[in-house]
């Protein structure tokens, strides 16, 4: 709703009034000329009364006609100026938002131009740092996504470190002694290793930055269990962050423990556990042996709870200082192969102590194991489905002859623990992992370890290990009357059949 102006009357036009005030008296004038004996007016003088009358009711609407039109144009006038104001805004509107998107498109080409120029300086000096840049797609980002109004790529700032060592490693001209000597296995058993594993630890691209491959990533991982290095040397050594190189040992530990450990460490089916006995039987002249059995210790730092539970009394006394483990129990075929493991329970426990807490003890008590026996040692209590030799004194013939026969095959075990420890010497010394995370560890270097055995790996002799288990007696050391007389029984046969060595 528009209010438009009034205009006030000026006194001319107040015509109408006087000559309101001239009829009135012209009838006063008549009235007295009736009633009194005045003047008569002629009818000309009335006439030209009517006549002046009618030009001022003329002369007031003139005037009113003038003032709307006037107001009129006004309003016409000022529609007129508001649509060019309005024109002239957007005018400049526009050339300011232009002009605006001019200067933000010189700013950012001048950035990148010092971007490319400080990149190619980097790359000529060799500096320690430099810039990593990863195409964003200028097809699917648009200016809010890339930064800038034409598209740029994203770059991320990362610190430049040598990969020349792992280069030359990862080249196939690279000698396979000097690969075997810094991985612990050929060229071909470590790229069966990276096919396998290729499914579960493959990443892909970003737009930050380029995915490590996947045999980087398996190689940092069996670097760092071979050599027992700290992290900040695997970091060096790969030209990687100390952080990525932890993250990447334990998803690459986790990734064997998942996909490879089903496949290699597995307790064996009829036929294969028929062929064990056989060669057992063959070696040391006792039947029905399925596995040798041993526990060894991992060294570990203290930890922040249940301090006591992880102390080794034994390593304690024989180191002159504090020390703290964790156990590894397991059981291996003739060839030294992992069947079964039990990882993680704390190092203050007896060998008999882990063997009762295991799964594979609540297998054997349930009958699992099929007339099949597996062979421990003096820390193990006889039992029907357990092995171990006499540890009484003053031995007779027949138990002397047994103790040696069942040696070798505790030697089987032995052997096969300190060539695990000896190849992968991450587990000779206290690591840096956490204690939650040790078992996936220890269950990647068992993997390994088998892996190795089955394809026939020969460990350097300079990696030989002497291991410095204890073995404590067990209290009772004997769980069944009718164990001990099937172990007098073998004993007897080994003396009278020539099997009992000297």
């Amino acid at each position: 709703m528009e209010i438009g102006s009034f205009t006030f009357l000026s006194p001319e036009d107040f015509s109408f009034n006087n000559n309101y005030n001239s009829d009135f008296s012209w009838f006063l004038d008549m009235e007295t000329g009736f009633n009194g004996n005045t003047k008569k007016r002629g009818r000309k003088d009335f006439e030209e009364s009517l006549v002046s009358e009618k030009s001022g009711f003329g002369d007031i609407l003139s005037s009113i006609l003038m003032l709307d039109e006037e107001a009129k144009q006004e309003q016409y006038q000022w529609v007129t100026n508001s649509d060019q104001d309005r024109a002239f805004f957007q005018a400049n509107y526009k050339g300011n938002v232009q002009e605006m998107n001019g200067n933000f498109e010189n700013q950012f080409s001048e950035m990148n131009q010092l971007d490319n120029s400080s990149n190619k300086r980097a790359r000529k000096s060799g500096s320690p740092a430099a810039a990593a840049t990863v195409s964003a797609g200028s097809d699917n980002v648009g200016p809010s996504q890339s930064g800038s109004g034409s598209g740029q790529q994203r770059r991320l700032w990362v610190k430049d470190r040598s990969k020349d060592w792992w280069t030359k490693c990862n080249h196939p001209d690279f000698p396979d002694e000097e690969f075997k000597r810094a991985f612990r296995m050929s060229k071909a058993t470590f790229n069966m290793v990276c096919e396998e594993l290729e499914p579960a630890v493959m990443k892909k691209n970003t737009m930050l930055r380029d995915a490590i491959p996947v045999r980087q990533r398996v190689a940092v991982c069996i670097w760092r269990l071979a050599t027992g290095e700290p992290l900040r040397m695997v970091s060096k050594r790969f030209g990687l962050g100390i952080s990525t190189c932890h993250k990447l040992v334990l998803e690459v530990c986790a990734a064997i423990k998942t996909v490879l450990m089903p496949k290699f460490v597995q307790w064996p089916d009829e036929s294969k556990m028929k062929s064990i006995k056989q060669a057992f039987e063959s070696a040391a002249g006792i039947p029905n042996v399925g596995g040798s059995m041993y526990t060894t210790h991992v060294p570990i730092i203290a930890p922040k709870v249940s301090v006591a539970a992880y102390f080794n009394k034994k390593h304690t006394e024989r180191n002159q200082k504090n020390s703290y483990s964790i156990t590894l129990q397991g059981v291996v075929d003739q060839t030294g192969a992992f069947t079964d493991i039990c990882i993680g329970w704390p190092g203050s426990m007896s060998d008999d102590q882990i063997l009762e807490k295991s799964a594979f003890h609540h297998r054997a008590t349930r009958g699992h194991l099929k007339d099949v026996c597996v062979v421990g040692n003096k820390g193990y209590p006889l039992m029907d489905w357990v092995l171990v030799p006499y540890s009484h004194q003053n031995l007779t013939w027949a138990q002397h002859a047994f103790n040696e026969k069942i040696g070798e095959i505790e030697k089987v075990a032995k052997e096969a623990f300190a060539r695990l420890k000896g190849r992968w010497s991450c587990l000779q010394k206290r690591t840096e992992v956490k204690l939650q995370e040790l078992p996936i560890v220890l269950g990647a270097c068992c993997v390994l370890h088998n892996i190795c055995e089955m394809r026939n790996e020969v460990m350097d002799p300079e990696l030989k290990f002497e291991l410095f288990d204890d073995e404590v007696i067990p209290d009772n050391n004997i769980r069944s009357m009718a164990s001990a007389q099937a172990r007098d029984h073998i004993a007897h046969n080994l003396l009278h059949h020539g099997l009992g060595g000297r």
